[in-house]
């Protein structure tokens, strides 16, 4: 009796055990291989990073031999420091050449990525070069470990134990974000804290610098433009001022006897608030050229935003090419200006900055959102590659007709001595690190984008798919649809046709059109956005309005300000439309924005019905958490049309179509919901 007890409570435990290692958390992110195998892998140079590329080849290549070669640099020339070759037969022997031991480790990735995708083939022959020479990850992150619009928990940086206790999860983050090509990472919030640059907190930067490094994972840090002041106790920060920049000097040589591979300073300046050269009569130019001296004796770079924006009667949307447009030509050649995607702030959808392309004779980077902070946090699924292509693919124009975002940006047709893209990254501290499994996808669509924006949306959803759930055909199809159909469900649900920046004005998360608060600046109100009235809706920025389409190279001016021309996925963005106006469709601007906001909902609900049906291709937990966060966005999907289409209504006077679902909330009902962004990702507010 006692044997066979014991027998049922070893097959118990068994039976837990396996049912442990069957379950999936998220957690390993798309590297998710076994790393049970024992390749042979050698390498004719020895190294940290090499060391790396030979131990995950080593563990998770079930390939012939593998040999990693650096090679003479008149052989790999066109490579650069990054790229690398791939060549041979997976069945009798490969070799990954390149000319630095960075570009081996992104070539050891590339083959695992192949074996893991199923995409490998008998001869290799496979040459990559990054479109980008700097990719990289900027965290808003705080040193009491809040994130600004961060939806996964708190900072993964445990700023407080640092630099004595290392938490594994540094090297996991190092790693993942290798094997999709990212090579650097601001560790801080670019509202930065001074402290950051004191000699306590420096000490813990080298501390993670140092578990980065065999990664080819550079260290970043966002610097307040102050710091000489509040931390050095000079009189000003003004950067014309001698005792600043000698500071300056100082602090940097201080970083770099610390950390000899740093790679330099992002900055925001002037911009909600935050000190800069402005406030000593000084301009954009004069700031980052004293960083920019302080930094080349060792080779850092001086990332200088161009989210510039404050009180002014002026469309927001042109200060930023107001500013910059003026100093083109003024930078250093170790200054990039980083610019945000559209013209505003980081939307469902956007122009491209008019920036890009503008400065002709200045250095430009693209910066993404990649935490969800316009498009329902970590609450929603929406598949970001599509958005970022859009803006990549964008025409500016600029050179001509194919003077893409893209092409102006990575030196395809202005040389720059540095190219680069940043993404506000979207981890945190949550076991799935960006609170969403489908959020995952958004980090891996940045990097390999990064790496090389000519990949498609379709691929990089295959890819990511194949890694971090299952290579089976019958869930990759309509997974992957579901992906591709995400973003612009997410864009009808919540602001078609051009509409844009409506959010409720404390949380950015949920409608309210409505908004606008007494003592808060108009800029900040979604009612200086939308301008609806009895006539239309929409942003006049036409030559008969702000005029922010002159901001555009020809023949996009008159595109965008013609309202015939213009896309109608931009209408209100550059036009103020009479509800009656009739649109492509047939419709009038009224209806179709009814149709509009339904659809979304619809496309909301299918995005959780074909979820649904993969139930038995996916973990239990896993397809769980993902069933959850569906059933809140169908139902903020609803709450969006109804708040969006009872509020409009009130102007339009205009019954909603027949066809359409009836609202089920009542608009006194939605004015009063207010929520913070942590009932906002606790679900904890009703509407």
């Amino acid at each position: 009796m006692k044997k066979l007890l014991l027998l049922t409570l070893l097959g118990l435990v068994f039976v837990a055990l396996s049912f442990h290692m069957r379950a999936e958390d998220g957690s390993r992110l798309w590297l998710r291989a076994d790393a049970t195998a024992q390749a042979k892998v050698t390498a004719n140079k020895q190294s940290a990073i090499v060391a790396v590329a030979v131990k995950e080849l080593q563990t998770q290549w079930r390939g012939a031999p593998v040999q990693l070669k650096i090679a003479r640099a008149k052989d790999t020339q066109a490579l650069g420091k990054d790229g690398y070759t791939l060549a041979g037969n997976p069945q009798t022997g490969v070799t990954i050449t390149a000319a630095g031991e960075q570009g081996l480790l992104y070539g050891a990735y590339h083959l695992l990525r192949l074996q893991a995708t199923g995409a490998l083939t008998e001869n290799l022959r496979i040459t990559e070069i990054p479109k980008y020479q700097v990719r990289i990850l900027d965290h808003w992150d705080n040193l009491d470990r809040s994130i600004e619009r961060g939806y996964a928990g708190r900072s993964l940086w445990e700023w407080e134990r640092l630099p004595d206790t290392i938490s594994p999860r540094y090297a996991e983050y190092a790693r993942a974000n290798a094997s999709i090509g990212i090579n650097g990472s601001v560790l801080n919030n670019v509202n930065a804290n001074p402290q950051i640059l004191t000699p306590e907190y420096l000490a813990k930067v080298k501390a993670i610098a140092g578990i980065f490094r065999p990664y080819g994972l550079k260290v970043y840090l966002s610097v307040n433009f102050a710091s000489p002041k509040t931390l050095g106790g000079l009189p000003d920060a003004d950067p014309l001022n001698k005792e600043v920049i000698q500071w300056w000097k100082n602090k940097v040589k201080e970083i770099y006897a610390l950390i000899p591979d740093f790679g330099g300073f992002l900055v925001k300046a002037n911009s909600e608030g935050q000190s800069g050269p402005q406030d000593y009569g000084r301009t954009h130019a004069d700031g980052a050229n004293m960083l920019a001296d302080a930094l080349k004796p060792y080779k850092g770079i001086v990332m200088w935003r161009a989210f510039v924006y404050s009180p002014t009667k002026e469309d927001r949307a042109k200060q930023a090419y107001q500013e910059f447009v003026p100093l083109d030509g003024k930078f250093r050649d170790n200054v990039i200006i980083q610019i945000k995607n559209g013209p505003v702030d980081f939307q469902p959808r956007e122009p491209f900055s008019p920036l890009f392309g503008a400065l002709q004779h200045t250095q430009e980077m693209i910066e993404f959102q990649v935490t969800q902070e316009y498009l329902g946090f970590s609450n929603h699924l929406v598949y970001l590659a599509p958005l970022f292509k859009e803006t990549l693919e964008s025409d500016t124009y600029a050179n001509g007709p194919g003077s893409t975002v893209a092409k102006i940006t990575d030196g395809t047709l202005r040389p720059a001595k540095v190219t680069a893209i940043a993404g506000v990254a979207n981890t945190g501290d949550s076991t799935n690190w960006c609170g969403h499994h489908f959020a995952q996808a958004n980090w891996y669509a940045f990097g390999r984008l990064a790496w090389n924006h000519e990949l498609t949306s379709e691929q990089i959803a295959d890819e990511w798919l194949r890694m971090t759930f299952t290579a089976d055909e019958n869930f990759i199809r309509p997974a992957k649809e579901l992906m591709l159909a995400s973003r612009e469900a997410c864009v009808d649900y919540m602001m078609p046709l051009g509409l844009h920046h409506i959010f409720s004005f404390n949380a950015h998360y949920g409608p309210q059109p409505w908004g606008f608060y007494p003592g808060g600046r108009l800029d900040w109100m979604p009612v200086y956005y939308h301008k609806a009235d009895t006539i239309g809706v929409g942003f006049d920025r036409t030559g008969a309005g702000s005029d922010a389409v002159s901001q555009y190279f020809p023949p996009l001016n008159e595109i965008y300000g013609d309202i015939a021309r213009c896309p109608e996925n931009l209408l209100l963005w550059f036009h103020h439309v009479a509800w009656t106006y009739k649109l492509k469709s047939g419709n009038t601007l009224w209806d179709e924005l009814c149709y509009r906001y339904d659809r979304g909902v619809r496309e909301a609900r299918d995005l959780q019905k074909a979820w649904d049906r993969l139930e038995h291709y996916v973990d239990a937990e896993r397809f769980a958490d993902v069933q959850s966060k569906l059933q809140i966005q169908t139902k903020d999907a609803v709450w969006w049309k109804d708040a969006c289409l009872l509020y409009f209504q009130t102007f339009s006077k205009l019954p909603i179509p027949y066809d359409i679902e009836r609202p089920i909330h009542k608009l006194d009902d939605l004015y009063r919901v207010w929520f913070t962004q942590e009932d906002a990702l606790r679900n904890n507010y009703k509407h």
